[in-house]
């Protein structure tokens, strides 16, 4: 008995008295409409053959079932649906087994819990992530959890979306063993046999009990109903699957799947899902550049840090925890000894919160070794610059690499809005200079912009996204211009802040606005945050290029004159009394600007929330579509990517550009044209923007694949 329907997708195969169902889909066995069909009809024909006593669910390939078919996102539901392949594979008289490996996420983990028992490889990562496509788990998900592993260890895999470990599930309850073998068949088919052999009946998830304790469950239910409320910043899924689970405990089991389903959907219609799922497609897509197609990258087994400040320092713990070697430069023993303090107070932070062992620590520290000579460097197969934001600087630095490296070495520039094709005409390899923008901090945030000037090569382009991919960041492949993607846009929506603030809002209330809409902290926080100074050093910087027409507000000068410079100072635009790293409004800062708008002839007027976002989002908008129509930037999702990794962007609205077609660039247009009324050198409406609304088109129609 071999043949089936969905043959060469779902197959069938008896083994003895057990039908082995094998998921063959690849690349990840996702959940296809084909699939969900050869497993109701494999469960069925099981059923009706009496000379079937146990049924044995496998993946083909590296994993049991993924999750859902992607390519099915946002198209009509073709039958039958997952809950009813669910339902059914748990109503089967016969044992039903799953026996995972590689990945059982989300449906994938909804069918073996519909399954009457569950082995899995050590190497097995479980997981329900809806929660990050704005969904919940909805094919019994939210109520066969909750009943096996108890509502708090429920709600922490559905709310954080994570994947668990093979022992993890074990321990929990979510699986009943771990195989002593990667051979996940072989395991499973023994395992079946071993129920056979005991008699063992077809035990249902639905009759589990770890909910009985009814007073510890509710409890579960309520502190993690006020974690999510308080943590959530707006987001609409991880509520709905707090109602999910506590119908669980309060209902029984078909009506808590009805209000899952209700549940469910009401994810599906919310506008966050489409923002989530474009995330998720996005940060997928932005892997994909001209450069990691048309070349290899180079040998990356030994990596140079010059700079042991804090950035240098978080570039190399992110180096270390990759499981290359680092050598650190610095000028001399004392700034050395400075930045190996930098890397070990990482570590250090994480001993103290259980998050790592001095044993791991130590392993970690022996990979590192530091010089006073660019010499050590001679053998390093990438070297990132990270000192100083001056081009002289940097290009004295560049001009020893030049010197000292081995040839087919990459040198990267780390700079943040200098002209690396200027860093790159200094070396004698102009082919081999790369930016790599890192984000501060270094070891902790995601995104690394790779900046490509005109002359690099293309493996030198594919070596840095492989770094990337070695390091677990996300690559989003920018052009040379003052700022690359994320701080030229940044500049243009930081100066909208400042008119606003200048013509009659407070920071503060800006701020307040800004963290309504999504974002964790508001522009002028987020100044306090990186240090005053270093903005102030960029407008001088600027300052003979500036268009001596455009507005130029001079209130964060005036803040800086003084020695404001934010957190680290006690004081920028918010007050942090002892060392405090939440701000106070300043009443002094609201005193500085009412003389800073009288010294320019401004009548403060008021704006309401909704006008602070709607002018601060038209300007970064309008300034992606510039960054997108020049080219910087090769695609609309590229810029989206950028802001939800560097800039705090609400993850559910899916980056500025997305947001901007949920809007609809009509509308952002005219808000440019409204604006323009006041300040027309400012907003200037991208040609884009114009072309795109004219045609009737969005910025998602230029997303195509490059």
């Amino acid at each position: 008995m071999t043949a089936s329907p969905s043959a060469g997708t779902v197959t069938r195969e008896l083994r003895g008295k057990v039908l082995l169902v094998t998921i063959d889909h690849p690349p990840v066995n996702a959940l296809s409409a084909d699939v969900r069909r050869g497993l109701l009809s494999a469960v069925e024909a099981a059923d009706s053959d009496a000379s079937i006593e146990a049924v044995l669910l496998v993946g083909a390939g590296r994993n049991f079932i993924a999750g859902a078919d992607i390519r099915e996102f946002g198209k009509p539901p073709v039958p039958p649906s997952l809950p009813d392949v669910c339902n059914r594979i748990e109503a089967s008289t016969k044992p039903v087994v799953a026996a995972l490996h590689g990945a059982a996420l989300g449906g994938g983990l909804e069918v073996a819990l519909a399954a009457h028992y569950r082995i899995a490889a050590e190497g097995a990562r479980l997981g329900l992530p809806e929660v990050q496509l704005g969904l919940l788990p909805g094919a019994g998900g939210t109520q066969r959890t909750p009943r096996l592993i108890g509502a708090q260890a429920a709600l922490d895999l559905m709310l954080s979306g994570r994947h668990a470990s093979a022992k993890e599930a074990l321990a929990w309850g979510l699986v009943d063993r771990l195989g002593a073998s990667e051979d996940i068949l072989a395991e499973g088919l023994a395992y079946v046999h071993e129920l056979l052999a005991s008699h063992a009946a077809a035990r249902r998830t639905r009759d589990a009990s770890a909910l009985s304790d009814r007073t510890a469950s509710l409890a579960a239910v309520a502190a993690a109903r006020a974690q999510t409320e308080k943590q959530a910043r707006g987001l609409f899924s991880p509520l709905k699957i707090v109602d999910a689970v506590e119908a669980a405990i309060t209902q029984p089991f078909e009506d808590g799947l009805r209000l899952e389903r209700q549940l469910f959907l009401q994810c599906i219609d919310s506008p966050q899902r489409v923002g989530l799922i474009h995330a998720f497609f996005a940060e997928r897509e932005v892997l994909k550049a001209p450069e990691t197609r048309a070349a290899k990258p180079r040998p990356l087994e030994t990596i140079g840090v010059v700079g042991g400040g804090t950035m240098g320092a978080g570039i190399a713990v992110a180096v270390l925890g990759a499981g290359l070697p680092v050598t650190m430069i610095e000028r001399d023993e004392a700034s050395l000894a400075r930045g190996r303090a930098h890397i070990e107070k990482v570590y250090d932070g994480l001993i103290a919160k259980g998050r790592m062992s001095a044993a791991k620590k130590a392993e970690l520290l022996a990979r590192f070794t530091g010089s006073t000579s660019h010499e050590a460097l001679a053998n390093a197969d990438l070297v990132i610059e990270a000192v100083f934001e001056d081009l002289a600087v940097k290009q004295a630095v560049f001009a020893e690499l030049d010197r000292v490296c081995k040839a087919g070495a990459v040198l990267a520039t780390n700079t943040s809005y200098l002209d690396i094709d200027a860093i790159a005409a200094g070396t004698s390899r102009p082919a081999d200079v790369i930016g790599l923008h890192f984000f501060s901090p270094a070891n902790i945030m995601k995104l690394l912009e790779v900046v490509v000037p005109r002359a690099v090569s293309a493996d030198v382009v594919a070596t840095a996204f492989e770094l990337a991919k070695k390091l677990r960041k996300t690559p989003v492949r920018a052009g040379v211009c003052d700022g690359f993607i994320g701080n030229r846009i940044l500049a243009v929506y930081r100066s909208a802040a400042d008119a606003m603030m200048e013509d009659g809002a407070s920071p503060y209330q800006i701020d307040a606005a800004v963290r309504a809409f999504g974002f964790p902290m508001g522009p002028f926080q987020v100044v306090d945050l990186a240090g005053g100074d270093i903005g102030w050093a960029a407008r001088k910087r600027r300052a003979p290029t500036r268009n001596p027409a455009a507005r130029y507000v001079q209130i964060a000068d005036r803040l800086c004159e003084r020695g404001w410079f934010g957190q680290k100072t006690g004081r920028g635009f918010y007050l942090y009394p002892e060392g405090s790293r939440s701000g106070q409004p300043d009443p002094e800062v609201e005193a500085i600007i009412d003389i800073e708008r009288a010294r320019a002839g401004i009548t403060p007027r008021t704006f309401t929330d909704d006008e602070i976002i709607r002018r601060y989002m038209a300007a970064m908008i309008n300034e992606g579509a510039n960054v997108v129509h020049e080219g910087i930037a090769l695609r609309p999702l590229d810029v989206d990517v950028t802001f939800l990794y560097g800039y705090g962007f609400p993850r559910y609205r899916g980056g500025p550009m997305k947001y901007a077609d949920m809007v609809g660039l009509p509308r952002i247009l005219a808000d440019i044209r409204e604006f323009a009324k006041e300040d027309p050198l400012f907003w200037q409406a991208s040609p884009l923007l114009v072309e795109l609304v004219e045609r009737g088109a969005d910025f998602a129609s230029l997303n195509q694949t490059v």
